[in-house]
């Protein structure tokens, strides 16, 4: 086998030829290099005396014949477009090996690797002796893959030699490993040139003053990755784990290096089942890839295909997107291995474990790829603490203003500062926020008086900043019993009728819609109605009082999903959202509250508060920001995330005008609001009856009841302390929004001594009332479609005006509305806009 001084000094695999030539020269014996093409020839020319008229022309004939002579004895690779004019084998297998001599036919690898008929002969034809090595891998390969087992596939996954990177920081040279040497993750992130191996000592001074070879400069062109006949399959990578249910080569790694034994009978099994694989250590909400056959989970990728974004980024991978999945992969997973520290090309390319120079080319595409999957807030994400930024020097000339600090201006200014841009944040309020704003006034207890329950725990960003933080979790049970006033327990069977019922309804709802258009949109509520009595006329049945008022409490839990009347609610597009994938898994309570993901967000951010933005001007270059109290700023982009209802209300005055488009979106949206109580007990009086259920429900008299106290959440999930929090919603709103907290908490009480009229129930030791419709900064909960509007509005909203003016917040995304966790990806969706223009 030929070492790396074989080729320090030729490209592409060409060797040294010495080639005669007719000329002559006077200035005597001599050598000089000559380079074209990717190809080395010397030229030795010969002092001669004048010959004798009539020998030049015999001496130019057996020059001829001599260079005939000597260009029989090498061959050209075959593969048009090969650079290689003098290939070399790298196998060397065989002892009748070409090395750089002549073959009746060399095999393309890539541009520089190549292999020679008699060492393909060595390990195809049955009888030589690399044949039982080579049938021993195919069966290997057949077992766990799908792809063909050729013998260049052998070649390329047995038989190349590995290439490693310097890591001493003002080397980086690639070093070819000899073919004994096994490439190991550890190996490639402490690797020095001139590392010892096996007790072998390298002899010269210094191993890094020797030239690279050539070939690695050429791997970084288009044309030598077109070339490659065999994309790159990973062994031993990250992503393994995570994808054990699919064929290896269909997601970018090495049938031979798979840990697993599954036949082909196995993994088509396995391809049937959509159960995510249990990986010791790893967070179980993490699962950034769909198994086989598994659809509709939000944040998740399909491991063995392009996304539509990836393929507009990275469009030479669209006919083979082999090496982008195998490093899109092994990056994903590298991440939800280990979320709390940045991922950095430096720890991913060690991971890469894959023979030949390919290796080098994904090492280059790593960078890539790792810094398109930052920016699109894939990786690097959450409440990472950065020490210097994430994207390149190229994205670090931008300034940006973001106005509100809630949890999409937080999110969407932390990823841009850690991107490495300028950001200024101008907050309204004396806090940060927004609409999640935790209480601690009750005996210590966490109580949100905005948001506090993640709704499916599974790839949600707000699990990964908990992981991030250590934040524990607290899983919210599903069973809720519903109380009567007056005491008793609602029959379980009664429940569970009036909810299919109800969802039957919806169904109906469901398919009245399917040929509606926008101006045929009618109210949730009045559709609901209509279906009902259509439904007790064609069937007959008759519903007894008590499944009448349970059949109350799953409208009034419909019109807690709004934030709304069921009035004002499209009946058409109600839960536009759920033709998207959403979160799945557990339904938790942040027992430490919302709060303490937000202020670690907003660590080391510029924030003004008390600084109510009043006007915005983008008629020029810069966009200029004025606040109420006259102080200006200007940026090159500005970021509006405030609620809904202040865009609304024309808060902020946009010049020019914002257009119609988007004015009509604004205002085919509704403005949700609900309100919530909380209240202090001295000791825990529901204990008994409600059993460690987190909440219970509230059957209500009479409809005109309804939204009043529907859900009572235990706050203390160990029991410990005394605190239960209940919500006011649908037409329940407006009825208290003129009385006073006491008289709003005396109401509550009089349902609790209502619910559990068996015992005593003590006067709470302290209380508080939510007012969202008076806080002047935010004056709504969340957003809902309302009748004769449609889920493309969110859409709408959330477009940019010329480049310069960006929009954020729930209501800006049709995916995943009414949540922290929708503002804080849309926040992180326009980080990425505005890092990419």
């Amino acid at each position: 086998m030929l070492t790396d001084a074989d080729y320090t000094v030729n490209a592409s695999g060409a060797r040294r030829a010495k080639k005669r030539t007719a000329m002559e020269s006077s200035s005597g014996d001599g050598q000089s290099s000559l380079r074209s093409s990717g190809r080395q020839v010397n030229v030795r020319t010969k002092r001669c005396n004048n010959p004798p008229p009539g020998q030049t022309k015999r001496k130019a004939i057996d020059t001829e014949e001599e260079e005939d002579q000597s260009e029989k004895k090498y061959r050209r690779c075959e593969k048009a477009g090969c650079s290689a004019t003098y290939p070399v084998c790298f196998a060397s297998a065989s002892e009748r090996c070409a090395k750089n001599g002549y073959t009746s036919r060399w095999y393309h690898l890539s541009c520089g690797e190549h292999f020679c008929n008699e060492c393909f002969d060595h390990y195809y034809r049955s009888h030589k002796d690399g044949y039982e090595t080579y049938a021993s891998w195919k069966r290997v390969w057949t077992g766990n893959g799908k792809s063909e087992p050729s013998l260049k596939a052998f070649m390329a996954d047995q038989q190349l030699p590995y290439w490693v990177q310097c890591t001493k920081p003002d080397c980086g040279k690639w070093r070819q490993l000899t073919k004994e040497i096994q490439l190991t993750a550890s190996l490639a992130a402490t690797y020095r040139c001139g590392m010892k191996f096996n007790n072998v000592k390298t002899e010269g001074p210094d191993q890094c003053s020797l030239p690279e070879d050539l070939r690695v400069a050429e791997v970084i062109d288009s044309w030598w990755h077109s070339m490659l006949i065999l994309p790159p399959l990973f062994k031993d990578s990250p992503a393994s784990p995570f994808l054990t249910a699919y064929y290896p080569d269909c997601v970018g790694m090495s049938p031979s290096g798979s840990t697993s034994n599954h036949s082909h009978a196995e993994l088509r099994a396995e391809h049937c089942r959509a159960v995510p694989p249990q990986i010791p250590g790893l967070c179980p909400y993490f699962q950034p890839f769909y198994q086989p056959n598994e659809c509709g989970k939000a944040l998740c990728v399909r491991p063995d295909m392009m996304e539509l974004d990836e393929l507009y980024e990275f469009p030479e991978f669209s006919r083979d997107p082999t090496m982008y999945l195998a490093l899109r992969n092994l990056i994903l997973a590298s991440w939800h291995r280990d979320c709390k520290e940045v991922l950095t090309p430096q720890n991913c390319a060690p991971h890469i474990i894959v023979r030949g120079l390919v290796r080098v080319r994904c090492v280059q595409e790593m960078d890539r790829v790792l810094h398109f999957m930052t920016r699109k807030g894939l990786i690097n994400t959450g409440v990472l603490s950065v020490k210097q930024p994430l994207l390149p020097e190229r994205y670090h000339n931008k300034n940006v203003i973001v106005i509100g600090a809630g949890a999409s201006g937080l999110a969407a200014a932390r990823q841009l500062q850690n991107f490495g841009m300028q950001v200024v944040m101008l907050e309204a309020s004396e806090r940060i926020g927004g609409r999640v704003w935790d209480d601690t006034s009750l005996g210590g207890v966490t109580v949100g008086r905005g948001a506090q329950i993640v709704n499916g725990c599974v790839n949600n960003p707000i699990a990964l900043m908990s992981e991030q933080l250590s934040i524990n979790m607290h899983k919210l049970g599903e069973r809720c019993d519903l109380f009567q006033e007056g005491g008793s327990a609602t029959d379980p069977a009664i429940d569970k009728r009036m909810d299919f019922h109800f969802n039957a309804i919806l169904d109906v709802v469901s398919e009245w819609r399917k040929d509606k258009s926008q101006n045929q949109d009618t109210p949730l509520g009045e559709k609901i109605q209509e279906v009902y009595k259509t439904f007790l006329q064609e069937s007959g049945v008759q519903f007894s009082q008590l499944e009448e008022k349970v059949l109350q409490f799953h409208l009034s839990n419909l019109e807690y999903a709004c934030g709304s009347t069921l009035e004002q609610v499209s009946a058409r597009s109600w839960d536009h959202n759920e033709f998207f994938a959403q979160f799945s898994g557990d339904h938790t309570l942040l027992t430490e509250g919302y709060s303490s993901v937000l202020n670690k967000l907003a660590e080391g951010l510029d924030i003004r508060i008390k600084s109510p933005v009043q006007a915005i001007d983008y008629s020029g270059d810069i966009v200029k920001v004025t606040s109420s109290n006259g102080t200006q700023w200007t940026a090159q982009k500005v970021l509006v995330t405030v609620p809904l209802t202040l865009l609304q209300k024309n808060i902020i005055q946009f010049n020019p005008p914002l257009p119609e488009r988007k004015l009509k979106a604004i205002h085919s949206l509704g403005a949700g609001l609900i309100e919530k109580v909380a209240l202090q007990f001295p000791f825990r009086f529901w204990d008994s009856k409600i059993q460690g259920a987190d909440y219970f429900g509230h059957i209500p008299p009479s409809p005109d009841k309804r939204g009043m106290f529907g859900v009572f959440y235990d706050m203390d999930p160990q029991g410990k302390r005394s605190v239960l929090m209940s919500v006011i919603t649908g037409e329940a709103v407006p009825s208290i929004r003129d009385m006073e907290d006491k008289d709003v908490a005396d109401q509550c009480m009089m349902v609790l001594r209502e619910l559990f009229k068996e015992q005593d129930v003590p006067e709470p030791v302290k209380y508080f009332v939510t007012r969202w419709s008076r806080d002047m900064w935010s004056q709504m909960s969340y957003s809902f479609v309302k009748t004769g509007g449609s889920g493309e509005a969110y859409d709408i909203v959330a477009e940019d005006v010329q480049g310069k003016v960006f929009f954020a917040g729930e209501a800006t995304n049709r995916h995943f509305p009414q949540t922290v966790t929708g503002a804080y990806l849309s926040g992180v969706r326009e980080a990425s806009k505005i890092a990419a223009l």
